[in-house]
């Protein structure tokens, strides 16, 4: 099984996402967070099944957040998420901005670690928050001393603190340390900061991966957790807010009118692959893998003037361009000139002269972007 290996890049024009139909043809898309895979057997048979004797009405029942405590079990060895202590939502950032609701009033501050998500941003923007950057370190990870500056300064004035963790850090890869991760819970203690993690990426985590929720301290936490970028499930929504023990007070005020917006055929696709799409994912993975030493060979080779780490997680990487000369937004230079469409670094805070790149593509697709970003930097 080689779920990176299956499609032909004409099959793959087929589709009608945005990742392949918002460029024209000739260009290569290696960025928005949708894989070049086939959904997992699994998961289509559910779908299929599920069509077929019209069960698509409301999502109902316990089953997906039952499944993803038994994965979370078997995959990270945590026995915590409580599927009492859950509540369904149409997606992740729908889940946040809930809970945003239910901890803050609008005007507060919400903590963010750029580069990150930029979504994070626009949410915050929506739900009527203001963001306080907390910049990662040099090195990509979290910088607890500006973490701790940033609590201080959001809460100068006296108002409730928020902060979005992203875990693993969305783009740059990062899996947060068990230590780091206690290191957040006690400056969340101290400052009285209510915590919120995205955890949409951690399934593809190989080893390591440690649920903010296992860490001493973070009873009155939040985390949102989903199969979309693990599974493909982008187009079929659904996903789950789980808390801690003393933050389920709060969960239980969330509207009831809250459930209503999950899909009920994304609750099932959801729920079976955590249940049984796990032989899927393990090969999604080793794809992965053998596309990460792909994409070391070929940046060493066109693009060796911009260093990156193999992120242990996810499939996006974070490329550092500043060196090729193409100003503060080389993603439009490589699409411009290479007809490669990558994410501009600018819109996740601290990107300038950075690109995300989607490396879940078939070995093919991926070899002849690179070689055209190689030759747009060499110009």
């Amino acid at each position: 099984m080689h779920p990176l290996r299956e499609l032909t890049l004409d099959q793959l024009r087929q589709r009608t996402s945005i990742k392949w139909r918002e460029y024209p043809p000739d260009v290569l898309p290696l960025w928005v967070a949708e894989m070049d895979v086939r959904v997992a057997e699994p998961v289509e048979r559910a779908l299929t099944d599920a069509v077929s004797s019209g069960d698509v009405g409301y999502p109902h029942g316990s089953a997906y957040a039952e499944a993803y405590a038994d994965f979370a079990a078997d995959r990270w060895g945590w026995e915590g998420a409580d599927s009492t202590r859950t509540s369904l939502v149409a997606d992740v950032m729908t889940g946040i901005v809930e809970l945003l609701d239910l901890v803050s009033e609008p005007g507060d501050p919400v903590v963010v670690n750029p580069p990150v998500y930029p979504p994070f941003y626009g949410f915050i923007e929506h739900a009527g928050r203001t963001a306080v950057d907390a910049p990662l370190g040099t090195d990509g990870r979290l910088d607890l001393e500006a973490l701790e500056a940033a609590f201080i300064r959001a809460g100068a004035d006296r108002r409730p603190v928020s902060y979005l963790l992203c875990n693993p850090q969305n783009p740059t890869g990062t899996v947060h340390t068990a230590g780091e991760l206690a290191g957040v819970a006690a400056l969340a203690d101290t400052y009285a900061v209510r915590v919120i993690v995205d955890e949409i990426h951690a399934p593809l985590v190989a080893e390591g991966f440690v649920p903010y929720l296992s860490v001493d301290g973070t009873g009155n936490a939040f985390s949102l957790v989903s199969a979309s970028k693990a599974w493909n499930l982008a187009g079929v929504k659904a996903a789950l807010i789980v808390c801690g023990e003393s933050a389920a007070d709060d969960l239980a005020r969330l509207p009831e009118v809250v459930g209503h917006g999950p899909s009920h055929l994304g609750s099932i696709a959801h729920t079976v692959a955590f249940r049984e799409g796990r032989p899927w994912l393990d090969a999604l993975l080793a794809d992965l893998a053998d596309n990460r030493v792909l994409l070391a060979e070929q940046l060493a080779t066109h693009l060796p003037a911009v260093p990156w780490q193999a992120p242990p997680a996810m499939f996006l990487t974070w490329l550092d361009c500043r060196a090729l000369g193409l100003g503060d937004d080389p993603a439009e230079a490589f699409l411009e000139r290479g007809h490669v469409a990558l994410n501009s670094g600018l819109p996740f805070g601290n990107g300038a002269g950075h690109v995300r790149l989607n490396y879940a593509t078939t070995p093919e697709i991926l070899t002849e972007a690179v070689e055209r970003m190689g030759r747009v930097a060499a110009v």
